[in-house]
């Protein structure tokens, strides 16, 4: 895989997680809809921080186990594969109907919501386990690991950027079409066949 196919294949594949609803997206929505556009980009800001920090941490990890031991990046490869498909088939299997986050995630009154974005994700070891099982697959021989897992890291969060932008400024008709349960339940199956075939193709590859 060469670096310009590494990177038209990452941005397609997190450009559509990026824009998957989630508990980030759910939050930034509600804030939105709540407290307005300021306290809104503030909390989108805050959620990018913490992916970025999760990064950084995968990218030093990934950086020290995938060039001390080729055993570990096997490891590290079958790992992935393995999560990746759980993820896929549990969204097949049960896709939501709901976004899941209660009112008083973004209940009036809470000013801090850069502090409450970050720790939403900082608190969270999925995104750090998300990332250390789909980045790899995007890492070419010839880079860097660690250098290129915070590289792709800080495309995501440009990408979080731009599609945050774009729910603030379109914040009650993304809200609706986000609520319904089909829209949902699409969103989900399709995302699921994509984490299926992400994980296929992490089993094939070859370091």
């Amino acid at each position: 895989m060469t670096i310009a196919q590494s990177l038209i294949s990452f941005i397609l594949a997190a450009g559509l997680l990026t824009i998957t609803p989630g508990l980030d997206t759910a939050l930034v929505l509600r804030t939105a809809m709540a407290e307005g556009a300021a306290s809104a980009i503030k909390a989108a800001l805050g959620v990018i921080c913490g992916c970025l920090a999760w990064g950084a941490a995968v990218a030093v990890g990934l950086g020290v186990l995938l060039t001390a031991a080729p055993l570990a990046y096997q490891g590290v490869k079958w790992a992935g594969v393995c999560y990746l498909l759980w993820l896929g088939v549990q969204l097949l299997r049960r896709p939501r109907t709901s976004l899941g986050t209660s009112p008083e995630a973004a209940a009036p009154g809470r000013a801090n919501w850069f502090r409450k974005g970050m720790l939403q994700n900082l608190l969270n070891p999925k995104v750090g386990v998300f990332y250390i099982s789909f980045l790899p697959q995007f890492i070419p021989a010839a880079v860097s690991p660690g250098f290129y897992t915070f590289f792709l890291a800080v495309i995501h969060g440009t990408l979080d950027v731009l599609w945050f932008g774009a729910l603030i400024l379109a914040t009650q008709p993304l809200a609706r079409l986000m609520q319904r349960p089909a829209s949902l339940r699409l969103i989900d199956r399709f995302t699921g066949c994509a984490f299926i075939a992400f994980g296929a193709k992490l089993a094939l590859a070859r370091r």
